[in-house]
């Protein structure tokens, strides 16, 4: 914008003239001023000087139009200025997640894939084991195909050695019980050492007087006592006194009382083999055994 018209040379001639032209109109009032003196033509002001709406001393009034011009083109500079910002996005925002959303995109297909492979070698793993295991059996069956495998009692049966021992819940004489335990493969306990003995003991419950048959009878010879598969007894673990053969007693039994200082070797008895008392089953469960009731 050009400001020539605000200089301060216009305005100092623009005063200058205006003094000029007072001073000729004083000189022509005054008296004593003769017609001798010319006249002079007064000067006047260009016309650029004046104009409509320039009513007063024009340099305040051209100064009021200079500043608000320049209020104008500030207000003006300022509201596209403000315009600008408002319009352009957050520097960085919508790229900055973009950027986002791809990581997370590769992070999750990073995951997947990582997923995938432990999956894969999973398998891999599981396979291998699977084959490992076969070739082990296929081994163990090319080199020992005899080898002797561990021995496992029927359910309420219990390991000891080779066999497997049964206590009964209910009652049965002592033919009854023989026949019970022929009919599982079994027969009447036959009670050899005191391992086995001290074994079978700990199985029993104690109780008032809980007497349990076993396979032991001098039913063929009076005092001649046999094991059910014909072997004649050897020693035993009877208590003192016993056997006494007092009413007829033909058949043994185990007695375990509340009473604490009866022990297990000492504690057979004979009996009528009529009497009802629980029992125990002997199953021997060792290579070569057989099913079959002994004799």
């Amino acid at each position: 914008m050009s400001t020539t018209g605000c200089s301060p040379s216009g305005d100092g001639m623009y005063s200058k003239l205006i003094d000029d032209e007072a001073n000729y109109e004083e000189l022509n009032r005054r008296p004593d001023v003769g017609h001798s003196v010319h006249p002079v033509s007064p000067v006047r002001v260009a016309s650029r000087l004046s104009g409509p709406g320039l009513s007063g001393p024009w340099p305040y009034r051209l100064a009021t139009i200079c500043l608000a011009t320049l209020c104008a083109v500030l207000l003006i500079s300022i509201i596209a200025v403000s315009v600008h910002y408002k319009s352009e996005p957050p520097a960085g925002g919508e790229a900055t997640s973009e950027t986002q959303k791809q990581t997370q995109d590769e992070d999750v297909s990073a995951l997947t894939a990582s997923v995938h492979k432990l999956q894969l070698e999973k398998e891999q793993l599981q396979k291998e084991k699977e084959e490992l295991l076969a070739k082990m059996a296929a081994e163990r069956t090319t080199e020992a195909p005899n080898a002797v495998q561990p021995i496992v009692c029927p359910a309420d049966w219990h390991l000891f050695n080779d066999s497997c021992y049964f206590i009964s819940r209910n009652t049965q004489n002592w033919p009854g019980s023989k026949l019970y335990c022929e009919s599982q493969g079994a027969y009447l306990a036959i009670i050899h050492t005191a391992a086995e003995q001290q074994f079978l003991w700990d199985l029993l419950p104690r109780g008032h007087w809980n007497a349990f048959w076993f396979g032991i009878t001098d039913g063929h010879t009076e005092d001649q006592w046999k094991w059910v598969d014909g072997t004649p007894l050897v020693g035993g673990f009877w208590e003192v006194g016993e056997p006494n053969n007092h009413i007829n007693e033909d058949c043994g039994y185990i007695v375990k009382t509340r009473m604490l200082e009866r022990v297990a070797i000492r504690s057979w008895y004979d009996a009528p083999c009529t009497m009802y008392w629980p029992f125990i089953c002997e199953k021997e469960m060792g290579a070569g055994a057989s099913t079959a009731m002994p004799h």
